[in-house]
């Protein structure tokens, strides 16, 4: 059967007659074979199409088979699908087209996928109804809104700072007081009491005499005293209680800072730098403590903090030397105020105070008035000492006003109390603290309800 479609489909021409003569014989076609090969009529009926697909093609014989249709494979109609397809038969790689194909339909992926989550998250959910002792957790935490603290006022800040010493002094009182009338012993021990208080003797008499003449015979409490002793230490400090009068008519304004070592001199003048700059004066800072190089820097810090102009020299250079250059460039730049830094030292130590001596007696050569302004620093922390410190300065470089600072640091504030009975001087600021704005103007009420342990 297979043979005779052979047959049919392809023709063989006669074999040539050199190659018959080279095989050298004529095989004969067995009778089996010739009938086998013979055509043989087909009997059985097979549907016919109307249209023979066959029929319009050309099979040429003579050439062989003609070629089949190419089949198209998978990545063929991938390609032909896709705009500008490459050939990848000699690279042998993936081509940029269909990559960028396929991370496009990627991308559209995601995208879908996005939207249902999103659809599903937006979507409402329904809450099940929990038996009665149960209740449902919530799923996102409680956002706390963290409000910052609220600015301390001065007072405030200035009570903190004595809070040591009025602790120690209120609590001292009370138990004194406690369930006892007021009597000569009970006055005598107050006395000692706020004399070891650093208050001084004329003010602890001053007090005891008005409590005295209040509540003599009497129970006394402990407010009661705090409230006498507040109100006594308000009319021995508001005589001093005064600003720092600036002669602006005076340009420069030379303010000259002295004190012993560690009284914070340098860290008060950048304070008062710093505040003057800001209300729009404009400030020179001379760096007159030749004799420590961390001054020089310290002060050069503070002179570029507040916008202020700096002078400065060597080490261990002439101060006063320093102080005439200082006067005569702040003239020539026009400065409102100068504010002259001199070296720490004991006011037992001759040699040094006669330089300072020296420091105001150039000062004065220049300008008759200058220094306006000697501030004394004071730390509160050195008690009794403060009172000849102020003594000794008062008498070489003519102190005529005083800055009490670390006020927070002890329980002897009341030291102040003490050097403005006796010395009468102006306190002009006090410091509770490093920052600029632990400096501010002395108050003498404050001060005294402060270191009394009372409420504003």
């Amino acid at each position: 059967m297979a043979l005779s479609f052979i047959k049919r489909v392809f023709t063989f021409g006669d074999v040539p007659a050199d190659q018959d003569g080279q095989s050298g014989h004529h095989p004969e076609t067995a009778p089996a074979v010739q009938a086998e090969l013979e055509p043989k009529p087909r009997h059985e009926e097979l549907p016919v199409a109307p249209v023979d697909p066959v029929a319009p093609l050309e099979i040429e014989t003579a050439g062989g088979p003609a070629a089949d249709l190419a089949i198209k494979s998978d990545a063929d109609e991938a390609a032909a699908l896709l705009p500008g397809a490459e050939d990848t038969s000699e690279l042998g790689v993936v081509p940029l087209s269909l990559l960028e194909a396929e991370a496009a339909a990627g991308t559209l992926d995601a995208d879908t996928k996005l939207q249902d989550s999103v659809s599903e998250a937006t979507a409402p959910q329904t809450v099940p109804v929990l038996p009665k002792g149960f209740s449902t957790a919530r799923s996102e935490p409680e956002t706390v809104t963290i409000v910052p603290p609220a600015p301390l006022s001065w007072f405030q800040r200035l009570r903190a700072g004595l809070a040591r010493t009025s602790s120690q002094l209120t609590g001292q009182i009370a138990a004194l007081f406690t369930k006892r009338k007021l009597d000569d012993e009970t006055l005598e021990e107050l006395e000692d009491l706020l004399i070891q208080a650093d208050l001084g003797v004329e003010t602890a008499m001053r007090i005891t005499g008005a409590l005295s003449s209040e509540r003599y015979g009497k129970d006394v409490s402990g407010e009661d005293v705090s409230r006498i002793m507040a109100g006594e230490i308000t009319k021995v400090l508001a005589p001093v209680a005064k600003p720092l009068a600036l002669d602006l008519n005076h340009k420069p304004h030379v303010i000259l800072v002295v004190g012993v070592n560690g009284t914070g001199k340098t860290t008060t003048i950048g304070k008062l730098a710093a505040k003057l700059s800001g209300a729009g004066l404009k400030v020179m800072l001379a760096a007159g403590d030749t004799f420590r190089a961390a001054a020089i820097e310290q002060l050069k810090i503070w002179a570029d903090r507040t916008g202020s102009q700096f002078i400065g020299t060597k080490l261990g250079a002439d101060a006063a030397g320093l102080a005439y250059d200082a006067f005569e460039q702040a003239r020539a730049n026009k400065s409102d105020v100068l504010i002259i830094d001199t070296a720490g030292r004991l006011q037992n130590r001759a040699e040094l105070m006669a330089e300072l001596e020296k420091i105001v007696r150039v000062l004065g050569k220049l300008d008759p008035d200058a220094p306006h302004t000697v501030l004394q620093t004071l730390d509160a922390t050195t008690g009794q000492n403060a009172l000849n410190q102020v003594e000794i300065f008062r008498n070489v470089a003519g102190v005529s006003g005083l800055i009490m600072t670390k006020l927070d640091g002890t329980a002897r504030g009341g030291i102040l109390v003490a050097i403005a009975a006796k010395h009468k001087l102006p306190v002009y600021f006090v410091g509770v603290g490093e920052g600029v704005d632990d400096l501010e103007a002395f108050e003498a009420e404050d001060f005294a309800q402060a270191i009394a342990g009372l409420a504003h």
